[in-house]
């Protein structure tokens, strides 16, 4: 175990939406379940067998994930640039009920989610675009839950790092949701609605077979499994996914392999609703040390 660094998808539909610096944007498609995920690919123009990273965003979100405040990206699309102009493509994408994607947001189980994630790899792994054998995972909050456990199904991923992952979701989605409402959540049928009041002001329903898998879904023990290389990267100002960094600590401890935690001076968003500044200087380049020194 490393000390803590605090330093400095099957049917696919293929169309160009965008091209940046040495790579392209496609947007991509894939069947679960008779439901339809997209994506977008980003891929390295003279490298058609680059590297390649999948990315999972969090609770609420979608596959470009939080505006940066003074820029026209999202934390997803920005970091996958960012990502792309070190030479590795990458995947991100809606999970079903969220974003562009087939599905009901209240439907949305962790489970559910998983087995996109899956699918998500497996599509890659069969893909002529990129190197379906270095495949890397990336997960933020919720898509850090979700980023374990398609680890655990698929351990030959050459490597994972998780963004303020949510670590236990009982006591996590307390906070988010409510006490109250997980508690009804929990006792009530699983088709039941239940909407909720979240801390920056948004009301959300889901249906209770979302509340009813968080007592049963363990980061943890998902990462446990996992045999590759791990990376945890939190922030100390982090006030959703608490405490910090000890959330972030206890997966490297239940964690066999070559690991890291990265402690930064952010919050859960990385400091996003100020600028992309601490994205560029930290995150960004404390994953790509990792990438490049796992999936080269």
């Amino acid at each position: 175990m490393t000390k803590a660094s605090k330093f400095g998808l099957v049917c696919l539909a293929v169309a160009a939406i965008s091209s940046f610096a040495s790579a392209a944007e496609t947007k991509v498609s894939f069947s679960v379940d008779g439901q339809k995920v997209i994506g977008t690919l980003s891929t390295i123009d003279d490298n058609p067998k680059a590297p390649v990273v999948v990315m999972f965003h969090g609770f609420g979100g979608s596959r470009d994930e939080l505006a940066i405040k003074d820029t026209k990206d999202g934390v997803f699309s920005h970091s996958a640039r960012l990502l792309a102009e070190s030479g590795y493509a990458s995947l991100r994408i809606d999970f079903r009920g969220s974003g562009e994607s087939d599905g009901k947001w209240a439907d949305t189980t962790f489970s559910g989610q998983i087995k996109d994630g899956i699918a998500a790899v497996d599509w890659l792994k069969a893909s002529d675009k990129v190197d379906g054998s270095r495949i890397s995972i990336l997960g933020w909050s919720q898509g850090g839950l979700v980023g374990a456990h398609v680890a655990r199904a698929r351990p030959d991923v050459k490597s994972v790092t998780l963004w303020a992952p949510v670590v236990t979701p009982l006591y996590t989605y307390g906070n988010v949701l409510g006490a109250d409402n997980v508690a009804k959540g929990l006792t009530s049928p699983p088709d039941t609605e239940i909407t909720a009041r979240l801390p920056w002001g948004v009301d959300t329903t889901l249906k209770a077979s979302f509340f009813k898998e968080m007592p049963t879904t363990s980061t943890i023990a998902a990462i446990a499994h996992y045999p590759g290389p791990l990376q945890v990267i939190v922030g100390s100002k982090d006030t959703t996914v608490t405490p910090q960094p000890a959330s972030g600590q206890v997966l490297l401890d239940y964690h066999d392999g070559e690991e890291r935690l990265d402690v930064f001076d952010m919050d859960h968003v990385f400091n996003a609703f100020t600028g992309p500044q601490t994205i560029d200087s930290h995150l960004v380049p404390a994953t790509l040390e990792w990438l490049k020194k796992f999936n080269p």
